[in-house]
């Protein structure tokens, strides 16, 4: 049974189209949405996919605004997927008090703690129930496809390529949060969503998940800001030392005077297009 999507807004960009959908999630019990950009190659052929995974208080709309991939996705034939970051007007107590807990802080993990467990299921949403949106509505080839995250979406990337290996053929991240239980804002949702037992929380952090990472060849790119206000909480370096250690490829990029926003973000997008392009 194809999931009904409807339609929200549409407008042509580098002669494709930036669209946003909406649908009813059975993961999250709630109304979602997503961003797509369609270049105009899919108008003749189905296209590889990137999905691209926002980071905290984001939703649909920041990376497609921002960022200026729309230009490199239509040099490339790329269907680019950007959903949003978290489930949106659950009623659950304490949804929107802060910035790292609730709306627009999913986290990309599976909520097991009451009562975030009947929504906050984000990491089934973007590896399980969008995969099959996308593809049965949209022109996809559905063995080529890659990840892209920032931030707490570069967690959810790394994430979504550990547990799931060869479900991606690239990764590449800016700013990821690549120790989550070392992360001060992250600690806090863990403890809400998963619990307080932090051995339950390695099964969300990358640089656990890739000390024990045996799948196929898998080649991970980084950047990330020398500025970055955040760059104490991210732990780069000693995540590529973990790599190296487990014969994961990759690319570390310490970029000169860059911060976490989306300055940094689309400096670099066309960067990561051309990587992504070796694989795709």
């Amino acid at each position: 049974m194809v999931t009904s999507v409807k339609e929200e807004s549409s407008s042509k960009c580098f002669n494709g189209y930036q669209k946003v959908f909406s649908h009813q999630s059975v993961e999250l019990n709630c109304k979602m949405r997503f961003a797509i950009y369609l270049p105009p190659q899919a108008e003749e052929r189905n296209c590889p996919l990137i999905y691209y995974l926002s980071g905290l208080t984001c939703n649909e709309q920041n990376f497609i605004q921002k960022a200026g991939a729309q230009r490199f996705a239509a040099q490339y034939g790329y269907i680019v997927v950007t959903p949003d970051t978290s489930p949106r007007g659950c009623g659950l107590s304490g949804e929107d008090e802060k910035w790292n807990v609730g709306s627009g802080a999913g986290l990309y993990v599976d909520a097991t703690e009451t009562p975030w467990n009947k929504h906050y299921r984000m990491y089934s949403y973007i590896t399980s129930e969008l995969p099959i949106i996308i593809e049965d509505n949209f022109p996809i080839i559905s063995d080529k496809v890659s990840i892209i995250g920032h931030s707490m979406g570069g967690h959810g990337a790394l994430l979504c390529a550990f547990r799931n290996p060869g479900k991606y053929k690239s990764v590449s991240t800016f700013a990821p949060v690549c120790n989550s239980q070392k992360c001060v804002p992250f600690k806090e949702a863990f403890d809400l969503y998963l619990g307080p037992n932090s051995e339950s929380h390695k099964e969300w952090n990358a640089m656990e998940l890739v000390k024990n990472y045996n799948g196929p060849p898998l080649c991970i790119l980084i950047d990330q800001g020398t500025e970055d206000e955040f760059l104490d909480q991210l732990y780069p370096t000693e995540f590529t030392e973990a790599c190296a250690e487990s014969r994961v490829s990759v690319i570390l990029n310490m970029r000169d005077g860059y911060d976490h926003g989306y300055y940094f973000v689309s400096t670099f997008i066309e960067e990561h297009f051309k990587f992504h392009s070796q694989f795709l």
